[in-house]
C-alpha cells in the first residue's frame, strides 16, 4: 500500500480525479471541494486529500483537514453526509485493507486522535472501515452525530405525498396555499441557470439578514455553493415575493432523483403570510410533478418541524480513530469511558 497526499482537488491525480467525477452525491464531487475549500476553511487549517494506492491502482481517496497537529474529516457545518471514496468493485478483503492503510496514515499523523464525522450509519463501506482502524492498531469509538430526516416518494405526486402527512399540516398546507395565490403580487420562482445566480444571491442576501438566523460563520459559502451547483446544473433556487420583495429563499440540490434542502429562510416581518410553509410546499409541488425525485431529504439536524413534512430518519455518526499509546489518545478513551458512565448513572437514576 502506498499514501500519497495533496493540498487541493486540483493537484489529484487523473484517477483519483475520475474517482470524484463518478460520485452522484453533492457532498464528494469537485464543486464541493472547490467550494469548501474556498469558502469554509478554518483558520489556520489546510487540506489533505489522501490517496491509497496499491500498486498503480488507486484504492480509496479520503479527503481530509489538518490543523493543529490534528488529522480530521474534510467536513464543515453544512456537510450533509461523509465518506471516504472507494474505488468501484473493491471487495472486502481490499476495503479493509486500504483503510488499515488510510489508518496506519491517521496514527503516524494524527496527533494521536483523528475524528471522521457526518457518516451515514448505512454506508456499506462502514464495517470496512471500523476493521481496518482496528486492523492497524488504533480504537474506535463511535458517536452520534446527527439525524437525517427523509422520505421516500418514488411514485408519488403532490396529492399522494400530501395524503402521507399528518392532518394538521396538510390543512395548514391548504389554508395557507390558498391565501398565498389570493395574493395579487406574490410570486414564486425557480431559478437554476447560472445567469441567473446574480438574482438569486442578492435575494439570498436580502432575506438572510431579515431573517431569525444568526449570522454564518463562513458568510460567503452559501452564493458560492449556489454558483458552484448551478454549474454543475443540479441547483434548484427557491424564491417567493411579495410585492416585488423576497420574502422566502430555499436552496435545493438535486442529484441522482434525491432532493436535498441544504438551507432555508424566511424574512420574520412577513411572518404572518407562514413565508416558510408555503415556499416548502410550492418547493416540494415543484420536486414532485415535474422532477419526479425520489426521495426528499431535509439535510442535518431534528429540528421538530422536519418530522412533519418527512417520516423517516437516518443516524449520522461520527468514530474517533484513537491511539491508545499517546497522551492525546488515552485522554480521548478516559473522556470517553467518563461519558459512558455518566450516561448509565443517568439511566439507571431514571429507571429508579
Amino acid at each position: 500500500m502506498r499514501i500519497e497526499t495533496f493540498a487541493s482537488v486540483a493537484e489529484l491525480p487523473p484517477g483519483a480525479q475520475r474517482l470524484l467525477a463518478a460520485t452522484d452525491g453533492p457532498f464528494a464531487g469537485r464543486p464541493w471541494w472547490d467550494v469548501v475549500l474556498s469558502d469554509a476553511m478554518p483558520d489556520g487549517a489546510e487540506a489533505c486529500f489522501v490517496t491509497v494506492r496499491s500498486g498503480d491502482d488507486l484504492l480509496a481517496l479520503v479527503p481530509m483537514l489538518r490543523r493543529r497537529g490534528r488529522l480530521d474529516s474534510l467536513t464543515t457545518l453544512y456537510t450533509c453526509t461523509y465518506t471516504p471514496l472507494l474505488s468501484v468493485g473493491l471487495d472486502r478483503p481490499a476495503r479493509v485493507a486500504a483503510m488499515a492503510a488510510f489508518a496506519r496514515f491517521c496514527r503516524g499523523s494524527g496527533g494521536g486522535v483523528s475524528r471522521l464525522d457526518a457518516l451515514p450509519e448505512e454506508w456499506d463501506g462502514l464495517p470496512g472501515l471500523l476493521e481496518g482502524a482496528r486492523n492497524a492498531g488504533l480504537r474506535v469509538l463511535q458517536f452520534e452525530h446527527f439525524g437525517n430526516w427523509y422520505e421516500a416518494v418514488r411514485g408519488l405526486d403532490w396529492p399522494a405525498y400530501l395524503l402521507g402527512r399528518p392532518g394538521a399540516l396538510r390543512e395548514t398546507i391548504r389554508r395557507r396555499l390558498r391565501r398565498a395565490e389570493k395574493l395579487p403580487d406574490a410570486r414564486f420562482a425557480l431559478l437554476t441557470r447560472e445567469e441567473e445566480m446574480d438574482a438569486a444571491a442578492e435575494a439570498f442576501e436580502v432575506v438572510y439578514r431579515r431573517s431569525w438566523k444568526q449570522p454564518e460563520p463562513y458568510p460567503t459559502f452559501n452564493v458560492a455553493l449556489m454558483r458552484a451547483m448551478a454549474g454543475a446544473g443540479t441547483l434548484r433556487f427557491g424564491l417567493w415575493s411579495i410585492g416585488g420583495r423576497p420574502v422566502a429563499v430555499q436552496v435545493w440540490v438535486v442529484t441522482a432523483g434525491r432532493a436535498i434542502v441544504l438551507k432555508l429562510a424566511h424574512d420574520e416581518a412577513f411572518k404572518g403570510h407562514s413565508p416558510g410553509t408555503v415556499l416548502t410546499a410550492l418547493m416540494l409541488r415543484d420536486l414532485l410533478d415535474r422532477e419526479h425525485v425520489t426521495e426528499i431529504d431535509f439535510g442535518r439536524g431534528d429540528d421538530a418541524y422536519k418530522r412533519e413534512w418527512a417520516s423517516r430518519r437516518r443516524r449520522r455518526i461520527g468514530v474517533l480513530l484513537v491511539d491508545p499509546w499517546r497522551i492525546s489518545g488515552m485522554a480521548a478513551l478516559l473522556r470517553h469511558a467518563a461519558g459512558r458512565a455518566r450516561l448509565a448513572m443517568r439511566l439507571s437514576h431514571a429507571r429508579d
